[in-house]
């Protein structure tokens, strides 16, 4: 059995700012709810949504033997978090001004494994950084970290929604669990569905990916054509407006220093940009992730 205070003091040493432990188990209200989602057509062209639901909904079936999700967070917050000028036609969602997140959370969960390992030699266990089926957003609600905004976000009232997830999860128990997040803090407000320039946030919690701009300019594009305000990779909008963010301070970990600055390039040197010059400029970042052709697709 493993003990809370190693799976927290380790965490912190890692670099993450917060960390939470759930039970795993199979979470029907959240698929129920996904499946509607899912029927609705919200998906739009994510077509890897809808594989591996059973798995998506209980960490048992990703991980066979499975009893222990380590959620954990780091807070990425940054000067381009807080907006755009008007005019600006070159915005990039600003997780993206730095080095890629996964590369970065999969050497901390790594560390953070590494270390319970050598406390507990016989533990078994798996890392995720958003590229399994994880209903990672559910279990760090379950872990205490925070609840789902209107906009669908983890919020964590420390550091808003300006966070990045990582999960391990492992094959023992530990002598205590977090006690999972009551409720919502959002009360009235409704900044996010309000500011998203598309309207893609039909109903609280409830996306549209067909209208969403950073479905448009980073995944394989819906069907529908969109005006894309500016964004040519990600979007911000209903983060910069919340109020939590507004309050959040900026990041501390030096791994999620910025490597680029949008404003210092506008639409014409996207243009002209060489395969070279991006590598150079945004080779660590995600941005490598839809390349130079599609971000100079998204300046029209």
């Amino acid at each position: 059995m493993i003990a809370l205070c190693d799976i927290k003091k380790y965490a912190a040493d890692a670099g993450f700012d917060c960390c939470g432990v759930a039970r795993c188990r199979h979470f029907a209200d959240s698929e129920a709810y996904f499946r509607d989602w899912l029927r609705h057509g919200y998906q739009s062209s994510l077509g890897y949504m809808e594989r591996n639901t059973e798995k998506r909904f209980d960490p048992r079936r990703l991980v066979e033997r499975a009893r222990t999700a380590v959620v954990c967070a780091v807070a990425y917050k940054n000067r381009f978090s807080e907006g755009y000028p008007p005019d600006c036609r070159t915005k990039v969602a600003s997780y993206a001004c730095d080095r890629d997140y996964h590369t970065t959370i999969r050497e901390m969960l790594r560390r953070l494994l590494a270390a319970l390992r050598e406390r507990y030699p016989n533990l078994e266990g798996r890392g995720f950084v958003d590229t399994a089926p994880l209903a990672e957003k559910r279990l760090a609600v379950e872990a205490g970290l925070g609840w789902i905004g209107r906009q669908s976000l983890l919020i964590t009232p420390q550091y808003g929604s300006f966070v990045l997830l990582g999960e391990l999860l492992l094959c023992d128990e530990t002598d205590a669990y977090d006690t999972p997040f009551e409720g919502s803090r959002c009360g009235a407000c409704r900044a996010c569905m309000e500011h998203c320039p598309t309207g893609a946030i039909v109903a609280p919690q409830v996306i549209d990916t067909n209208r969403c701009i950073s479905c448009h300019t980073v995944e394989r594009e819906p069907a529908a054509q969109i005006d894309l305000h500016g964004w040519i990779f990600g979007c911000d909008e209903c983060q910069s407006c919340c109020p939590y963010n507004r309050q959040a301070p900026f990041h501390t970990h030096p791994a999620f220093d910025p490597v680029f600055d949008p404003l210092t390039a506008g639409p014409e040197a996207w243009r002209s940009m060489t395969e070279a010059q991006f590598a150079e400029r945004s080779g660590e970042t995600p941005l490598t992730r839809s390349g130079l052709a599609r971000i100079k697709k998204n300046l029209y």
